[in-house]
């Protein structure tokens, strides 16, 4: 039907279509909330008649193929009967046998994501942290198996960091969960020629995986952000904004040991972003030193002169296959060779 061009639509008509659209994805998407939720639960009560079956009599592996088999030939359409899905729902019904599937955070989860921690992870409680976190976030398959494997669950709150001492109580908490340790870039893919401003710019030529890396809630606000401090020029390596805590956070990142003087000129970011960036209603700036190593006893005396919130991190190469692993330089030529190159070659480092 074509549009009468020559309408004159009523006042108010552009916000109520919006706001219909809005409406309708809204419901689109409730829907397909309903429709995961019901397969969940019927997937979970598979798995649960199968456990019963085999705990009162022998329904062994033989038995569970047939199963599948004759379920596949009543419901040819459907590709979720398989034998070793079958097998997933069993371990489903194992790893959460409460009956109130449904009330659980795991139901509002994709059948996918259930698999990925059904591999990954045999703890409960870790398993439970990530269920919790993946609906929170909305993470991705892929997001999800990202961050198992980069240990996140173990890594949040775990670097030295001020953030008690600095903050009030419930910002320390919140501030200290963005503080993960240590980050993981394997993804950036760097070699051994990698200096500040390689690592830098791989950052940014991946900024979807480090911000996913850094935690959700980070939005990018620039690279090499410049200041002019009473005719002084600075610049700040990167600098994001925590959307759900809104506080400013200033990233610094060096690929040598952990030196005390990084931690002040950290703190001189944080009071110059403090001063010109944050707003009345902002929360205090926090920083984050990314480093190459650290010694833990260097970097809390350096903490406990300074009385801006900041954390300082390592990046590693942990879960990268062996071989490329063992390219890498070890620390001391690292941190020996780059930190000549960036003395003669950073004019801001």
């Amino acid at each position: 039907m074509a549009t009468d061009t020559a309408l004159t639509l009523p006042e108010g008509y552009a916000d109520f279509l919006n706001g219909l659209k809005t409406r309708v994805r809204d419901a689109q998407i409730q829907a397909q909330r309903v429709v995961n939720t019901q397969l969940i639960e019927l997937y979970w009560g598979i798995g649960s008649e199968i456990l019963s079956r085999q705990t009162k009599g022998s329904w062994g592996s033989g038995v569970i193929r047939r199963l599948s088999e004759d379920l596949r030939i009543e419901f040819a359409e459907l590709t979720g009967l398989s034998y070793r899905n079958l097998q997933y729902m069993r371990a489903f019904a194992l790893a959460w046998p409460s009956e109130q599937i449904v009330q659980q955070p795991v139901a509002q989860l994709p059948w996918g994501h259930i698999l990925v921690l059904l591999d990954k992870l045999d703890d409960p409680t870790t398993r439970n942290w990530y269920v919790a976190a993946a609906v929170q976030h909305g993470w991705s398959r892929n997001v999800l198996m990202n961050q198992i494997m980069n240990r996140t669950h173990e890594r949040i709150g775990s670097g030295p960091t001020n953030f008690t001492r600095q903050l009030p109580a419930a910002e320390s908490e919140l501030a200290q969960q963005i503080a993960k340790d240590p980050y993981v870039f394997d993804f950036l893919e760097l070699t051994d020629q990698a200096a500040e401003r390689d690592l830098e710019q791989s950052l940014m030529d991946r900024i979807v995986e480090t911000l996913r890396e850094l935690g959700a809630g980070f939005a990018f606000v620039g690279r090499q952000v410049h200041f002019d401090v009473g005719g002084d020029d600075f610049y700040l390596d990167l600098l994001f904004f925590h959307v759900v805590q809104l506080r400013y956070v200033v990233v610094e990142l060096k690929t040598g040991k952990f030196q005390p003087e990084y931690a002040g000129k950290l703190g001189f970011y944080i009071a110059v972003v403090d001063d010109k960036l944050r707003l009345a209603t902002h929360n205090p700036t926090v920083g984050i030193l990314i480093c190459g190593s650290r010694n833990d006893h260097t970097v809390r005396y350096a903490l406990g002169q300074t009385d801006a919130p900041m954390a300082v991190s390592t990046y590693t190469y942990d879960t990268l296959p062996a071989a490329e692993r063992n390219a890498l330089p070890d620390e001391d030529k690292l941190t020996a060779a780059l930190d000549s190159l960036l003395d003669a070659e950073n004019p801001h480092g």
